[in-house]
């Protein structure tokens, strides 16, 4: 008799229901997970050449988890936007930020339509009685088109038609919103060709480049053409930008900032062409303003209360760690005066210290993890940053939040015919992804260690809201 036969479905846990199910499929079928693996380099479900999934279970949040993280998470994209434009008007806010000169060009030149960020996301661990997001990707988050996939992949197994049984299972169509937001800001540019010629721009030889040929299949389904192009393809007549003999209307950019200030030359064609306004991108520039760390500095600090309503800073108070640029200063914790580097050295075990504008986990040091010498040396490494001044950026220092941990079945030989599976604690990263400032669905990671993103080797599984049948 199944779990769902036994036990009205009101009051079975999803995940372990989920768990009842798998158990006797791996024992009917021990060649499931090699089949499973299989199925996700077909779907071209890779990073670089790993897997992106070694999980066989979804992560499943509630009709109730789904609501209160739209609320906070729209609010906080939407104080984004206000930030860069009260940034852009008041130097002594944007000083705040800590953009490097070449940023600083960037972010300033005329654009004059739409948000900084058609899309964004926020990372952040989901707890029954709590809500905190640690960062903000501002810039050009990588997944939709991973997690969506991986979605379907995941429906047609054939648990999931008895796990159906039992729970409602709701996916988020990832591509289509997403699609909507970038044809949105083109609109906004004043585009008006109803199929507007699109490409998808980053390095050729970057580990996301699957995703990119994921979503220019998906997107030319809707009816729009798309090209994949490197920066190094890209060529500015002064009037019209071109990739691969095609004339650009709209950019995807997923190219990061940081790489077109390091290489200048090769990615000199698109900013030439976005400084001319010969084509909409989306994000644009000014989307770095809210996507370094320093952004919830700039949230939490008392000095910038007046650009927040009451409201909104009660919401940052209960979602938004308390954070700082680490620097010699004196500066306020939750209404306490306080000498900021004497606090970072005495409250260790409750902070993280990383670099404000990062990525996959690169320089972050959890100070309960750290030891005294480790911990004093990253504070001098922070502090050597910010003497250096604007070329280096900046650190900053974060209180610690809770994190969420589940177990999830995990293929232990991934791509092997003897793939046993283990049921392992992991940490589940929980990361709303926002189109125009909308809740669009969800990128969920999960590691054994303290840092979950896939490019320090997490991985990464799809979220389902689930309700039970009654």
């Amino acid at each position: 008799m199944s779990a769902s036969a036994q036990t009205p479905a009101s009051s079975i846990d999803p995940a372990e229901h989920w768990h009842a199910l798998l158990r006797p499929a791996l024992a009917e079928d021990p060649n499931f997970p090699a089949e499973f693996f299989a199925r996700l380099r077909d779907a071209k479900l890779t990073f670089g050449d790993r897997v992106h999934c070694p999980f066989l279970r979804p992560f499943f949040l509630s009709p109730e988890d789904e609501r209160r993280v739209r609320v906070v998470a729209e609010t906080v994209a939407d104080l984004g936007e206000r930030v860069v434009t009260a940034a852009l008007e008041v130097p002594s806010l944007f000083a705040q930020l800590h953009l490097r000169p070449e940023e600083t060009r960037l972010a300033r030149l005329p654009v004059g339509y739409g948000r900084a960020s058609t899309s964004s996301r926020l990372d952040a661990f989901l707890l029954p009685d709590s809500l905190k997001f640690a960062e903000y990707n501002g810039e050009a988050p990588a997944g939709a088109g991973y997690t969506e996939t991986l979605a379907e992949v995941f429906r047609e197994l054939p648990i999931f038609d008895e796990f159906t049984r039992a729970f409602e299972a709701h996916s988020y169509p990832l591509s289509a919103k997403l699609l909507d937001a970038l044809i949105a800001s083109y609109i906004d540019w004043g585009g008006t060709d109803k199929r507007p010629q699109m490409a998808i721009v980053d390095w050729r030889e970057v580990p996301t480049w699957s995703e990119f040929e994921i979503l220019k299949a998906r997107f030319e389904r809707m009816g729009v053409p798309v090209v994949l192009a490197d920066p190094r393809d890209l060529e500015f007549n002064g009037k019209s930008l071109i990739a691969h003999g095609k004339k650009i209307d709209l950019l995807y950019r997923r190219v990061l900032i940081n790489d077109i200030v390091a290489r200048p030359q090769e990615c000199a064609a698109l900013v030439k062409a976005y400084e001319a306004n010969a084509i909409c991108m989306a994000n644009t520039f000014r989307c770095k303003i809210p996507h370094v760390k320093a952004f919830f500095a700039v949230l939490t600090d008392e000095q910038n209360a007046r650009l927040f309503s009451r409201d909104e800073q009660q919401l940052i108070r209960n979602h938004i760690p308390w954070t700082r640029v680490v620097t010699d200063t004196r500066t306020q914790h939750y209404g306490d005066a306080i000498e900021l580097l004497s606090f970072i050295r005495t409250e260790r075990q409750n902070l993280v210290l990383k670099p404000s504008d990062e990525y996959g986990g690169t320089g972050v040091t959890l100070g309960w993890e750290a030891d005294e010498k480790s911990w004093d040396a990253t504070i001098e490494k922070a502090l050597a940053a910010a003497n250096v001044g604007g070329d280096a950026g900046c650190w900053i220092v974060q209180e610690r939040i809770p994190i969420r941990r589940e177990v999830f079945p995990y293929i232990t030989k991934p791509g092997s015919k003897d793939s046993p599976v283990d049921f392992k604690d992991m940490l589940v990263d929980f990361a709303p992804y926002l189109f125009r400032g909308k809740l669009a669905g969800f990128l969920t990671r999960l590691s054994a260690t303290g840092l979950a993103n896939v490019t320090s080797g997490g991985g990464q599984v799809p979220a389902f809201r689930v309700n039970p049948r009654h």
